[in-house]
């Protein structure tokens, strides 16, 4: 297995392109590899007959290790090749050295196998790996020195239509190129695009990045919701293009409302006064200036919410997040919200939600404020299309217009962050509904009973 990079300890194998018994040219790729950081063809050292592959497709191998046997020209496929290892096992597992020279059976006059030595051609040169050219795509050592000698540009290389995997352009299909130029009347094609114009693209094939375990460390079993939230959030960047506008709000009115009438609820209705509901408020009024916000995609089709559901991101305990949903939050007054935040957030950490408490929302509020951050790129919650994640509250120095004149003053500051599906939201409306939330917070009555 080649070296791919310092940080990449294994890869694993994608595809073999040749069969034991088949025969291999000199930089003929034996098979395709994947690493978390590209996908490459492995060509042969020398030529030969493949006599032995080590691994199968699926199977992940340390960088250093023998992947397949390719046994010396003169000797036949039958003669060369041993019997097929399981595929669980690795190399080491039968004595196989993974470098050095192999016992490789030979015909004998009487009929059986003679062992011989013949050396080990171990497919893990460094110099192989492929290339890569400006605009990404791969292009296997074999292929690179075929075009060079040819007098094939990368533009020109880059034209041709691969018939490999993820359309990867191979040897074959360079010749053919280069039969097709030698052809009366040949006229020069501009470069493929990558996908007809308005056609959704589809998703690229992936595999997960294989992860070492070998060193001082844990492995550590995801329980049955991170389990959930891991393939939702997966689910969600793959569904939604996301974006994410930023806008930093004055909310000095807001903070000192809530300092003087903390007390008052408390005392008054038995309720702890936090952030959240009055951030939920201020996205309600918005929500209603905005309606096209509070939405959910059906292949072409947009559905209209004519409820305000609002769903508030809580972590537990344990690490997860869990989203209760308060359900029509528009029909709720400011203690309205209060209690429903309360509520739910009280009953999320002892796991006494209902099934029902967590779906059917329209919009999510996370508070990454909690935990100290002054602002975050938060995921969508599918199938809503928009998200939004209220910072920290700092002090800082600002510039306060006075009929007297300009004057530097202590004033209480937040970011919201804002992210939306860019196939239904544009920039105009995602930014402009994040500027009015902050209008509404910036614009707080410090009057207000309740």
């Amino acid at each position: 297995m080649p070296k791919m990079g310092e940080s990449v300890a294994e890869a694993t194998i994608l595809k073999w392109l040749k069969k034991e018994g088949d025969k291999i040219e000199m930089d003929e790729p034996v098979l395709e590899i994947a690493t978390d950081k590209v996908d490459s063809e492995v060509p042969s050292p020398a030529a030969g007959v493949l006599s032995k592959r080590m691994f199968e497709e699926g199977q992940v191998v340390k960088v250093g290790q023998v992947i397949a046997m390719i046994a010396a020209e003169g000797e036949s496929a039958s003669s060369a090749s041993p019997k097929a290892q399981p595929p669980a096992t690795r190399p080491e597992a039968e004595g196989i050295p993974s470098s050095g020279s192999m016992p490789a059976p030979a015909p004998s006059t009487n009929g059986k196998a003679q062992v011989q030595h013949a050396p080990a051609v171990a497919v893990h040169a460094s110099e192989t790996l492929s290339k890569t050219s400006s605009t990404g795509k791969f292009y296997s050592p074999l292929v690179r020195t075929i075009a060079k000698q040819e007098g094939v540009s990368m533009t020109e290389l880059e034209s041709i239509t691969g018939s490999g995997a993820n359309s990867r352009v191979t040897k074959n299909d360079l010749l053919k190129h280069i039969e097709t130029k030698k052809s009366p009347g040949y006229i020069a094609a501009p470069a493929a695009p990558s996908a007809p114009a308005m056609q959704p693209a589809q998703a690229p094939a992936y595999s997960a990045p294989a992860v070492s375990s070998s060193g001082n460390t844990e492995i550590i079993e995801m329980d049955r919701m991170r389990k959930l939230i891991a393939d939702h959030m997966v689910m969600s960047k793959h569904t939604a293009p996301h974006v994410t506008s930023f806008v930093e709000a004055d909310v000095t009115n807001l903070v000192m409302w809530r300092e003087k009438m903390k007390g008052v609820f408390e005392k008054r209705d038995g309720e702890k006064l936090t952030f959240t509901p009055l951030f939920i408020e201020a996205l309600i009024k918005a929500i209603k200036d905005f309606p096209m916000i509070n939405i959910s995609v059906d292949g072409t089709k947009i559905i209209l919410k004519k409820d305000i559901n609002i769903g508030m991101a809580a972590a537990l305990p344990s690490g997860n997040l869990i989203v209760p949903v308060i359900r029509n939050a528009d029909r709720l007054n400011l203690l309205g919200l209060v209690k429903s935040v309360n509520d739910l957030a009280a009953r999320a950490r002892t796991n006494k939600l209902s099934p029902d408490e967590i779906q059917g929302g329209t919009y999510t509020l996370t508070n990454v404020g909690t935990f100290g951050n002054v602002m975050g790129t938060p995921i969508i919650n599918q199938p809503q299309v928009a998200i939004m994640a209220t910072g920290a509250i700092r002090k800082k120095p600002a510039v306060i217009e006075t009929p007297q004149g300009d004057a530097i003053g202590i004033r209480h500051f937040m970011f919201l962050s804002h992210s939306y599906d860019h196939r239904v939201v544009d920039g105009a409306l995602g930014g402009s509904f994040v500027r009015r939330v902050a209008d509404y917070l910036e614009q707080w009555d410090v009057n207000r009973v309740g």
